[in-house]
């Protein structure tokens, strides 16, 4: 068993080196600032529209000591937030020709996290998303990008309202692929052994660190692509060993966010209680899984406890979120029951 973990680690961690480097607006962790004017509030009036107009904006931040002005197009996004939340997070979708030699050069589409209301509860519960973002590229060379921003918002609306909130970019799905020199796989539903299987069991004890149990990597909603709030990369023409990469945490415990709610199919009452929905594998593949996340067990805790924006009581509910879960996985009694015993389906071989 032991030399099984020990291959599948190093595996991970030969795939991990030949992971390119990421486009200019992600080569870097440091926050900027930047001021988006759009009619905002003409915006978010559609949000609770199937098909959104894109709307005609001005996205300006400061590069070089220079303000660089770019035009963008905005609409909401999202399918639960874009519904719930007061401010629902926008699409960003700017001309790549208009892009080239700034800070933003080659990207395209991007999505922006922002805090679903206003007020410092909201702000801080957008830190946390950016850490989990975080976390998992901790575990996984398969990941997507983030950069945080501080954004001034300047309404063209009716009422011209000013605010600003601290909000944080997502790197597109085809960036992200390209990355690792695969691209993204686009099938409405895949069989479990079309899957990677060890990506597939360290995607799952990941989600259940976090308390996660609103993702999916076999299904979608009705009509869309696979799968809901995981990404499948592969090398172009594959039909096997798809790779699935977590995205939108919202949802998790480790957040518990005021709008989250469990999935009603499942036997719990708060998204705070862990649930673990992953498929039945060899054990082998749920103990390599799990030595990746005990080997960067301390980094994990200190991306939290040492993170300044966040406030001392959020701090600590999540450092001992984490801590909660690391004990669950790492009591043999308890990883068997509630892992092994719990994964669904029958067990996938290979």
């Amino acid at each position: 068993m032991k030399s099984a973990v020990l291959t599948g680690v190093m595996v991970w961690l030969v795939a991990s080196s030949t992971i390119a480097a990421p486009p200019p607006l992600f080569s870097s962790d440091n926050a900027f600032k930047a001021t988006l004017t759009a009619p905002l509030s003409q915006a978010y009036a559609q949000k609770g529209q199937e098909k959104r107009l894109y709307l005609d904006g001005s996205w300006s931040y400061l590069e070089d000591g220079e303000t660089v002005r770019l035009p963008v197009k905005i609409r909401t996004r999202g399918n639960y937030r874009r519904k719930v939340c007061k401010l629902p997070p926008l699409q960003l979708n700017f001309r790549k020709k208009e892009l080239q030699d700034t800070l933003f050069d080659g990207q395209n589409k991007l999505k922006m996290v922002s805090p679903c209301r206003s007020g410092d509860k909201y702000q801080q519960l957008v830190y946390l998303e950016y850490l989990l973002y975080q976390l998992y590229a901790l575990f996984t060379p398969h990941y997507f990008e983030t950069r945080m921003v501080e954004v001034g918002y300047s309404d063209q609306g009716v009422d011209g309202a000013h605010w600003s909130s601290v909000n944080f970019l997502l790197e597109d799905v085809d960036d992200m692929a390209a990355r690792s020199n695969m691209e993204e796989v686009e099938i409405v539903t895949p069989k479990r052994q079309q899957l990677d299987l060890g990506e597939t069991a360290l995607l799952e004890l990941f989600q259940y660190l976090i308390g996660n149990a609103d993702y999916s990597s076999l299904r979608a909603a009705p009509g869309e692509d696979c799968c809901h709030n995981v990404k499948l990369i592969a090398p172009e023409g594959a039909d096997s060993g798809f790779i699935p990469v977590a995205y939108d945490f919202d949802s998790t415990g480790l957040i518990n966010a005021p709008y989250a709610t469990p999935p009603e199919s499942l036997p719990i009452e708060e998204v705070t209680q862990r649930y673990f929905t992953g498929w039945c594998k060899e054990e082998a593949r749920f103990i390599e899984a799990r030595a990746r996340l005990n080997a960067e067990r301390e980094a994990a805790l200190a991306l939290f406890s040492e993170f300044e924006l966040l406030e001392k009581k959020y701090r600590k509910r999540a450092v001992s979120y984490l801590e909660k879960s690391y004990k669950t996985l790492n009591n043999e009694r308890m990883f068997k029951r509630y892992i092994l015993e719990r994964c669904r389906g029958d067990v996938i071989k290979g």
